[in-house]
């Protein structure tokens, strides 16, 4: 199975795909499928990379990622030992052409502006869950009328952006592979120093050629990337552990400087650490 791209299995009569995924963790390679992919987490939290974005996901959460928009799914396996998640596989053309150009589904077009980033559901949760769970016992055809009620309800309900910038060419197999040793290794050592030097070397590429490569993929640079990955892990610190110190978290995320830490942060979230924790 390719890592990137990534072919959704689909038994050859159905129009769209309902996957179960019930395990330790979810897949955990970058990839990315022609299919839209919607989403509801049962159980499990982790980080979600999502095109040029890292965000993170947790029991209850309703996600869209959009067709051919780069994803991983990284468990925290400390936090939970069961990832489950209920997903519908399918695309614009899934039923035709023109199918959603009709005039009755016009309502549901949000949904495909929306999806090209990727994005989550901020309300109506409860009602998008509700009709997940019953997709298991549905029949086929019950399972289209779920699929159009789920497409209707997120194109009206509010919304966060998952991803803000999108490289508009499909990833080949080497490129796709390179993007995945990247990534994987910053979300498994972003904790630890981690050098341009030693970056591009996973890269297998000079320094030069690497920063020149991940900018134009990804409208920011590495270090950017770098640090918006450990200012997320060091929020979800701050909201989970109380106890332990700013300075503390700091450290455990990578930074070996409070002011650096601090003006990153800033930067990033629009307030201080503290200010973070207080609010939250």
């Amino acid at each position: 199975m390719r890592v990137l791209p990534f072919k959704i299995p689909k038994p050859e009569k159905d129009a769209f795909v309902y996957q179960v995924d019930n395990a330790a963790i979810f897949y955990d390679k970058l990839h990315q499928h022609e299919e839209i992919q919607m989403s509801f987490i049962v159980e499990g939290e982790g980080t979600l990379l999502v095109g040029d974005t890292i965000n993170y996901y947790s029991k209850g959460d309703i996600l869209i990622i959009g067709s051919n928009l780069p994803h991983v799914f990284k468990s925290d396996d400390s936090t939970c030992n069961t990832s489950h998640m209920l997903t519908l596989f399918f695309t614009k053309k899934t039923f035709g052409s023109t199918f959603f150009q009709l005039e009755e589904l016009k309502e549901v077009q949000p949904f495909f502006k929306r999806a090209t980033h990727g994005f989550k559901l901020t309300s109506k949760q409860k009602l998008a869950s509700e009709l997940f769970f019953k997709l298991e016992n549905a029949s086929k055809l019950n399972r289209l009328i779920i699929l159009l009620q789920l497409l209707k309800l997120t194109s009206s309900a509010n919304y966060k952006s998952l991803s803000s910038f999108i490289y508009d060419k499909k990833y080949t197999d080497n490129e796709g592979t390179r993007m995945r040793n990247v990534f994987e290794y910053t979300m498994n050592h972003f904790h630890e120093n981690i050098t341009l030097e030693t970056i591009s070397e996973i890269a297998a590429m000079t320094k030069n050629a690497f920063c020149k490569y991940f900018k134009k993929r990804t409208n920011k640079t590495y270090i950017q990337f770098l640090n918006e990955l450990r200012i997320e892990h060091a929020c979800k610190q701050l909201i989970l552990d109380k106890e332990i110190t700013i300075a503390q978290i700091a450290e455990h995320c990578g930074f070996n400087n409070m002011s650096n830490f601090n003006r990153q942060f800033k930067s990033v979230k629009g307030m201080t650490p503290y200010g973070f924790r207080q609010t939250n």
